[in-house]
């Protein structure tokens, strides 16, 4: 039997609750057990334990204690591998790494063997299950490399694979659903990347997870108060989109798929911007915001393009929905205003609307000129690439300070900002983190708007921590 016939053979076998399987539930408990014994690395050290037992005593307890629980997770993952034998090499090796970080005296973890193992983007069948578990962080949740597992379901409609296998190629892309999470998912979090496993060293990955339909609920509950507010007519097809949550999940997997892939193309600066390194934050947003104006430029062209299916052009048309309604009520408003650029990224999108009239706030009412909205929001992805394609041509702080132009030429900077006076206000001809130390926390403050209608949506935000499908 082939690798293929495996996955879906599956697929069509008797599908089982794995969330009421009882070794998923004591895999759970051990889980939450053992986080408590870890620090931010991973590692359980000296100390961890009774408070009043001496250290040697306590390193005793703490790691008795930790080998009692890794010997009940691996009993756990060895129960449920059966209902995953598309991940068997991989839950083996996962076995073994815990066995290896036992014998090792509990210290910093090295995942790196079954990291190496898990191959999702293999097995991109629609329905399909994984159970993950790694040491690790989670964005936008845990900064610390705890012990985390997830259950998750593979959404893979076919008109994603239909676009997949065409223009819009992404082999790393797995969208997924939550079936059931330990704490370092019960919040923002809604990716899974490998990078973010505990490892020695760092490999060449081939997928990168996300799930859709956290990112759907959210953004339809998100979205729905907003409208509210504002007091915002939407035309059918977008009240269709926040009243659909599989709708919205396929429109989310659209949308991603066309952002993740448009990280490393285009014309790109000569180090592209997903490398770590310390640059001014508007220009991480400016990266975010380019891949989503991507993703909305390439919906406009499919809803143009007579020849197009029916159902890829409506789920086309509702891609441009949703970037700009998660970019300018959800992202400008979410986390805290110290160099937050995702916010930066959505007060720009919805600066550039309502100064190019197509997005007006009248009457305490806020409209949308649907019908000229597309060629105005494509025009800010040409901008933001035309900025890219000179940036080749530029030393980098040059770069930096065309950036900022282009930004600022939107948005207001604080009032206080050095940066609004120019480069001769600038420390020009010294090092690049003295140019960006110049920068506020907050250098493009929330305009009055959005500074009043953060106080009513901030509540529901909020609300939405953990958010699932059906909430």
């Amino acid at each position: 039997m082939t690798a293929d016939n495996r996955t879906l053979s599956t697929i069509d076998a008797p599908r089982v609750d794995l969330v009421a399987e009882p070794a998923w539930i004591a895999l759970k408990a051990a889980i939450a057990s053992i986080q408590v014994l870890q620090i931010k690395n991973g590692s359980i050290p000296a100390g961890t334990g009774d408070a009043g037992a001496s250290k040697s005593a306590s390193k005793k307890s703490a790691h008795v204690e930790a080998a009692a629980l890794v010997a009940s997770i691996c009993s756990s993952i060895e129960q449920l591998a059966p209902h995953f034998p598309h991940d068997a090499g991989y839950l083996a090796a996962a076995v073994a790494d815990f066995g290896r970080w036992v014998d090792g005296g509990f210290g910093e973890p090295d995942f790196l063997a079954s990291i190496l193992e898990f191959a999702p983007a293999s097995h991109r069948v629609d329905g399909i299950r994984h159970l993950v578990i790694f040491p690790m962080y989670t964005q936008n949740g845990s900064t610390s490399r705890l012990v985390e597992a997830v259950l998750v379901e593979v959404l893979w409609p076919e008109f994603i694979a239909e676009l997949e296998a065409g223009e819009q190629s992404n082999k790393m892309l797995v969208p997924l659903r939550f079936l059931d999470f330990t704490a370092g998912y019960d919040t923002n979090s809604a990716v899974l990347f490998p990078e973010s496993v505990a490892m020695s060293s760092v490999p060449t990955f081939t997928w990168g997870a996300l799930f859709q339909d956290r990112e759907a609920a959210r953004f339809r509950k998100v979205t729905r108060a907003a409208v509210e507010i504002t007091g915002l007519d939407l035309p059918a097809d977008a009240e269709e989109l926040l009243t659909d949550q599989t709708l919205a999940e396929e429109v989310f997997i659209m949308w991603d798929l066309i952002h993740d892939r448009t990280h490393m193309r285009g014309d790109l600066p000569f180090d592209p911007f997903m490398i770590k390194q310390r640059m001014p934050y508007f220009l991480y947003g400016l990266e975010e915001l380019r891949c989503d104006l991507t993703a909305f430029r390439e919906s406009v062209k499919i809803d143009r393009d007579s020849t197009a299916s029916p159902e890829i052009r409506r789920r086309a048309k509702l891609v441009q929905y949703a970037v700009i309604f998660d970019r300018i009520f959800r992202f400008t408003m979410t986390g805290s205003r110290v160099r937050n650029y995702d916010a930066l990224a959505g007060q720009l999108l919805f600066a550039w609307m309502h100064q190019h009239r197509v997005l007006h706030w009248t009457n305490n009412k806020l409209t949308i000129d649907w019908a000229d909205v597309p060629d105005v929001v494509v025009a800010l992805g040409d901008a933001i690439d035309d900025l890219y394609w000179r940036s080749i041509d530029r030393p980098k702080i040059s770069h930096w300070l065309a950036a900022y132009e282009l930004v600022a030429n939107t948005l207001t900077p604080h009032a206080a900002s050095v940066w609004a006076k120019g480069a001769d206000a600038l420390p020009v001809t010294g090092t690049p983190g003295e140019l960006t130390d110049q920068l506020l926390d907050d250098e493009f403050p929330h305009s009055m708007f959005f500074e009043a209608l953060n106080r009513k949506m901030l509540p529901v935000i909020e609300s939405t921590v953990g958010i699932r499908a059906e909430g």
